[in-house]
């Protein structure tokens, strides 16, 4: 039954998607031409058997002395006329092989597009749960690898196999009609064949499998690595990372050499059964045609005999052809049931549809009454117990509390990203279950803690709150913002046009949304730097927002919140990124709106939420009190004591406070404003911690896609070869055995040529019966030795170039991972490279690659081999028939290789556009809660369609022309045939050669004809395969080590740690030895490469002595992070030098400094793995850090009391991108990650602040203790964490303005105060 059901989804993958009308007339008639294209030649075999008896006539008349001129004319004549219904045959073939193919290629390639819309559709409608075990880059290893696979399983192959099919079936009909005897003897060939084809797919289907599923895990290990770098070089991980991916592929390898030994099987069984048929065809064969002589048996001519045993032999070799397309069509379904899972999912909350109580107008107000919940990741940690409250409509709700008590889960509940488990939460009276998700979502703004942006200019992107926007007014922009006017806006502004003159050319709607935009900008403290920039509004924000920094993303996202001017605006950490003062802008803006709507905060700075109507103040999923702030601050409970934690020095009181403000703000007119800040030289756009190159330079040249995405090197065939030498060498023992099985199984097919034509030729009615009777019985002895010699020979061949194959996609794969992360961020952040494109070097082209495997290689050579064979021995038998014959050759090769360069020419101007695609499913699936709380999976999905539309327009054009091609291929081949016959005729006639002669000859260069139009049904995979080895050679080839890199074999656990790709030449700093690092800026200047006229540093000095704590402050974009990357030499500056304990950072290439350097980044990074594989990655490379190390790390970090609650402890899986943890606990883990490498320098980039008020208080004295005798560097917006410092630089504009202790730069730096009393909250 499993066989049989695997069988099943065969038809269940090819009708998958919903096809059409038009593809599913597409499918019949190419399910008609394939069959029609399988008749004509067991046809010509007929006329073949036909032409035998009159060249037996012949042949018997010749040696009989009695052939005369006009029976010589006679003879020639009806052959003539037989060739000429065989050359219509040929043409009637040509006809049907070409329809055959246009129709099946086309609809392989509709499939593939079909799936790829569905699968992604589908997963845009499930909730954001289920993404917590489905990583970003498993979906694009799906999207990319797999439906590959089912494109390849999909398209012309199919028409190939019903059309040998149909040859088969066709060929037994007439071998009935002719000889029943013998055709019913050699029926029992067909259940062998299937049996062995059924059992041999079910293997290689189940090692497909899981071959798909492992090198899936190992892309998403590949996905995460590449979009979180900055860590990856920081802590030098990539080492680490690179054991974790590659055991993930060494167990793909192993599956992979299985399924590629399961092959080999297959095929040496298939071809035993095929010429043991032959065989039993020939020794029955002879008796039949002896009885005929002897006259027992009068109805069997040697012409009838010959054409049953002709075209079951050619039937059986077909068949046998087909076996390098079966594993294919196998994968293809093992790669489709992987979708279809997904594809078929329903999910239980599903923003798209219509189901549900239809709101034209809401209040805003929410009721939860006894609601429970669990993450469904991990359902055995209560998060919400039993809480009951109540949100009213046009008022100010605040949550504040402990990391984890469960404040964000409240705005996932209310926005319906999440269901609770138990309990009911009601929207104006409505139980949340009931109403139309996609309405409620209508009337809710989300600021997320971590917002994340689309891949889109800075327009687009806060435009996207207008997308499903509830307010009236805002209806008729719809078209406008469905249709791509706002890209094609911001496409013209990159290209030089006024922003209001373009958006006035596209209408009045787009006019209106770009105020609206502006407006919301204003509001958000965003157009300030979106206006310095080069394209300002139109430019682009990169893959989720790289090129902005965290505090810009942060405003942008804020931004497109307040766009929607929605009833309901939830702020979740919406400020924390933001330095105090433009915090306070932004709170001022939001109070000024915050009338007549519902807003619901979640903050750590209770500075932000001292105005709410009410307090709710978590812990642990329970409400401990609640109230205004003077309220709570009487009852001096838990609130009390986080705003007494928080309290700065200086200045408490509300008088104190507004007269410092005051004070202050008349004060910046005689220094810079904030505005000015942004805008003279600071404009710190790309992320400080993720740096990149600016949009600007992907953006200023308004080029096409296809010139930002990487192109295929050009290299000749040779170099690539020489390239992929020294990955093949250790293999070579393999290879050479393998290759001596291909030469066997090419060689044989001329073997069986040879024995062919003895046979026939002695199966002539002019010799005695016993000698017809002996020649049978050696012939088909000599048959079945041939199919012994060919069961070993292509098991050997197959298998062992599988074996090879998969281990050189293992060695290419994990060279491939090296090179990648031992460029310099400069290089990952130029010339379009986003990481979704890097991974398709792992992915897709990883894939091509592997796509060349066992049964493609084997078969190629072997019919190679075969051609030269033919070549020679028809020479050798017969020079004169063989050299007019060749003569068409060369047109068969030039069809062959016009396929190949069709194709190859498609692939070239299209390689990227899939990945271009994949890149938008991923950044979705990554940002699927932004893209759930607006409403834009349909927008996703037009994106998507979009970057599809190029490849989508020519893949018609080009199947036409390609197969055009193949088809020619086969017509030639039966043209070389009706050449042979009609030459070998006159030839035979004339006496100059023999029967026996002639038919090795043809049957030689008949057998070749065929594979050899056979071998351009693989023209895809080579085409793909070529184009593939010449990117990821010239990726290796930017590597230190090149192919000639070792891999880990894990049969050593220490042999990666060894071979640490960084740094090789200089001896590692394995672990503090107790001394502090200096630093040292000395007239530092420094640009982003993309942006060279725009100064991030202008002649930075600062100097920070060993072993002390130095705090960097200022606004933001003002350039602390961008001190930090230099730092960690992440870029080089442009002038001055960066001295880290003396040396010189700027200069050389080892980074081996960095081996004593630990950093916290601003946005904290988990990588899919438990909790002490991601806290070890911080050790120093090459060396490991046991778990008591680890313990006490999170100790120091405050988070081990929470890990040891979890039910499996350090061994807790942390989730893709760390989603099993909240933002508070995500921090405290990198922290931990930091400080098990015992640092002499410590840098933190905002490591507190998604930390509430305790678990920063308990964190600080964590760090305190941790930081005695070492260097710490820490970027805070928060002063409180940094007012200990022992020294703080005030930097502003890429300068240092001002630097001393807190109490004096609050003395003495109006702006520095300004800080300090915006995020000071009143005690009294």
């Amino acid at each position: 039954m499993g066989i049989l059901s695997k069988m099943a989804g065969y038809p269940r993958m090819i009708l998958a998607g919903g096809p059409s009308k038009i593809e599913l007339g597409m499918l019949f008639v190419g399910f008609v031409a394939a069959c029609a294209s399988g008749v004509p030649f067991p046809l010509i075999g007929i006329l073949f058997g036909q032409l035998l008896d009159d060249f037996n006539e012949a042949t018997c008349n010749a040696s009989a002395g009695t052939a005369t001129t006009a029976s010589n004319s006679s003879e020639q004549g009806d052959i003539n006329s037989k060739i000429l219904i065989i050359f219509y045959l040929a043409i009637a073939q040509f006809v049907t092989i070409y329809i055959h193919l246009s129709c099946w290629t086309t609809y392989g390639a509709r499939l593939a597009q079909r799936l790829r819309e569905r699968y992604l559709q589908n997963l845009l409608r499930q909730e954001p749960s289920f993404f917590d075990n489905l990583p970003p880059g498993e979906v694009a290893s799906r999207l990319n690898t797999d439906i590959q696979t089912i494109r390849s399983g999909s398209s012309e192959k199919v028409g190939i196999c019903i059309s040998s099919f149909s040859f088969f079936v066709t060929a037994y009909i007439v071998a009935f009609i002719k000889q029943s005897v013998l055709a019913a003897m050699l029926i029992s060939l067909i259940p062998a064949y299937f049996l062995m084809s059924f059992i041999g797919s079910y293997y290689i289907e189940k090692y497909s499998a899981r071959v798909s599923d492992y090198a899936a895990s190992a892309a998403s290990i590949a996905s995460e690595a590449l979009s979180n770098l900055v860590v990856v070089h920081a802590f030098g991980a990539n080492t680490r990372l690179e054991e974790k991916f590659s055991k993930a592929l060494k167990e793909s390898e192993r599956e992979g050499m299985k399924k590629a030994t399961a092959i080999g099987v297959q095929a040496g069984f298939l071809y035993f059964i095929a010429y043991s048929a032959n065989g039993l065809a020939f020794w029955q064969g002879s008796r039949k045609v002896a009885e005929s002589v002897d006259g027992s048996n009068a109805g069997s001519t040697v012409g009838s005999v010959f054409t049953v045993i002709f075209i079951l032999v050619e039937a059986t070799l077909l068949l046998s052809q087909v076996a390098p397309f079966l594993h294919l069509f196998t994968a293809a379904v093992a790669s489709y049931e992987k979708l279809r899972g997904d594809m078929e999912r329903e999910p239980q909350i599903d923003g798209t549809t219509d189901a549900g109580i239809r709101l034209a107008e809401a209040q805003g107000g929410f009721e939860f009454n006894n609601v429970s919940f669990s993450y469904p990741s991990r359902p055995e940690i209560t998060v919400l117990d039993n809480i009951s409250l109540s949100i009213p409509a046009n008022k100010h709700t605040a949550l504040v509390g402990l990391s984890g008590s469960g404040k964000s889960t409240i705005a996932g509940l209310v926005t319906r990203l999440y269901d609770p488990n138990q309990g009911e939460i009601l929207f104006d009276g409505h139980n949340l279950r009931d109403i139309n998700t996609r309405d409620l979502r209508s009337f809710l703004s989300l600021v997320q803690q971590e917002p994340s942006l689309l891949d889109r200019s800075l327009l687009e992107n806060i435009a996207h709150g207008l997308m499903s926007s509830s307010n009236p007014e805002h209806k008729e922009l719809k078209a406008a913002l469905v249709a791509s006017d706002l890209e094609g806006l911001a496409s013209e502004v990159r290209d030089g046009m006024d922003l209001m003159t373009a958006a006035e050319s596209r209408g009045a709607e787009v006019v209106k949304i770009v105020k609206l935009v502006q407006e919301a900008a204003v509001l958000a403290d965003a157009d300030g730097f979106i206006s310095a920039l080069y394209h300002g509004y139109a430019t682009s924000v990169g893959s989720s927002g790289r090129l902005i920094s965290g505090g810009q993303k942060q405003r942008v996202s804020l931004a497109r919140a307040l766009i929607r001017d929605p009833t309901v605006l939830i702020l979740d950490e919406a400020t924390a990124s933001l330095d105090s003062r433009t915090e306070r802008r932004i709170q001022d803006a939001i109070n000024r709106i915050s009338s007549g709507r519902t807003m619901i905060t979640i903050a750590h700075r209770l500075s932000t939420i001292t105005n709410a109507d009410n307090i709710i103040v978590m812990h642990k999923g329970h409400i401990v009190e609640q109230g205004t702030h003077s309220e709570l601050m009487v009852m001096k409970g838990t609130y009390a004591n986080l705003v007494y934690m928080q309290g700065l020095g200086g200045s408490s009181g509300k008088t104190d406070t507004s007269v410092s403000i005051d004070s202050v703000s008349k004060s910046d007119q005689s220094s810079l404003t904030d505005t000015e800040i942004e805008k003279s030289g600071s404009n710190d756009i790309a992320p400080d911690e993720k740096r990149t190159a600016s949009a600007t330079e992907i953006q200023v040249s308004g080029a096409p896609e296809e010139e930002e995405e990487p192109e295929t090197p050009k290299k000749s065939l040779w170099a690539i070869l020489r390239g992929y030498g020294p990955a093949i060498k250790p293999h070579l023992l393999i290879v050479f055995v393998a290759l001596i099985g291909s030469v066997i199984v090419g060689g044989a097919f001329s073997g069986e040529a040879v024995i062919f034509g003895n046979t026939v030729g002695s199966l002539n009615p002019c010799k005695s019966a016993d000698s017809i009777r002996s020649s049978g019985n050696f012939f088909g002895l000599m048959f079945f030795v041939l199919a012994i010699i060919e069961f070993f020979s292509n098991l050997v061949s197959w298998a062992g170039f599988g074996w090879v194959s998969e281990k050189m996609v293992y060695t290419v794969r994990v060279l491939s991972f090296r090179s990648l992360f031992e460029q310099d961020l400069q290089w990952h952040q130029s010339k379009g490279r986003t990481p979704a494109l890097l991974l398709s070097y792992i992915t897709r082209d990883g894939n091509a690659l592997a796509g060349l495997s066992g049964s493609v290689i084997g078969t190629l050579i072997s019919i190679t081999v075969n051609l030269i064979a033919a070549i020679i021995l028809t020479h050798i038998i017969a020079w004169k028939i063989a050299l007019v014959c060749l003569a068409l050759v060369p047109l068969l090769l030039g069809a062959g290789l016009m396929e190949l360069h069709v194709l190859g020419k498609f692939e070239e101007k299209h390689e990227t556009a899939y990945t271009k695609s994949v890149d938008i499913g991923v950044e979705a699936i990554t940002s699927i809660k932004t893209i759930a709380s607006l409403s834009l999976e349909k927008d996703i999905l037009k994106s998507y369609r979009q970057s599809l539309k190029g490849p989508r327009k020519e893949t018609l054009r080009v199947t036409l022309h390609a197969s055009l091609w193949q088809a020619t291929t086969y017509f030639l081949g039966n043209c070389v045939n009706a050449l042979a016959y009609w030459w070998g005729a006159k030839q035979i006639i004339a006496g100059t050669y023999t029967q026996t002669q002639f038919l090795i000859v043809v049957f030689s260069l008949l057998v070749s004809a065929l594979l050899w139009s056979q071998m351009f049904a693989l023209a895809p995979e080579l085409t793909n395969a070529r184009n593939a080895m010449a990117r990821i050679l010239g990726l290796i080839e930017l590597g230190s080590e090149k192919m000639s890199g070792k891999v880990p074999s894990h049969d050593e656990t220490d042999r990666l740690k060894n071979n640490d790709p960084e740094g090789t030449a200089e001896p590692k700093h394995i672990i503090s030895d107790g001394q502090a690092s200096g630093v040292q800026f000395r007239d530092v200047h420094f640009a982003y490469p993309a942006r060279p006229d725009m100064k991030i540093l202008n002649g930075l000095n600062i100097e920070i002595p060993p072993g002390k704590f130095a705090a960097l402050v200022g606004p933001s974009g003002a350039g602390k992070s961008t001190i930090i990357s230099l730092v960690e030499r992440l870029y080089t500056p442009e002038a001055g030098s960066i001295l880290v304990d003396g040396f010189d950072v700027t200069k050389g290439h080892s980074v081996s400094f960095r081996d004593s350097i630990s950093l916290v980044p601003q946005e904290s990074v988990l990588f899919e793995g438990t909790i002490e594989f991601n806290i070890g990655l911080g050790a120093a490379p090459g060396r490991d850090v046991t778990l008591a190390e680890i313990e006490e790390a999170c100790k120091l970090a405050n988070i081990h009391d929470t890990i040891i609650g979890l039910p499996d402890g350090y061994q807790t899986m942390c989730g893709p991108n760390g989603s099993q943890f909240s933002g508070g606990q995500k921090q405290r883990l990198s922290i931990a990650r930091a400080l098990v490498r015992k640092p002499k320098l410590l840098i933190l980039d905002e490591s507190t602040s998604a930390l509430d008020a305790e678990s920063e208080k308990l964190l600080q004295d964590g760090l305190e203790k941790a930081a005695r005798g070492i260097t710490v560097i820490a970027i805070a917006h928060r002063l409180r964490t940094i007012r200990k410092a022992d020294v703080i630089f005030l930097i502003e504009a890429g300068q240092c303005v001002d630097h001393g202790s807190h109490e004096q730069l609050l003395e003495r730096s109006k702006s520095y105060r300004a800080n300090v009393m915006h995020q000071t909250v009143a005690t009294d």
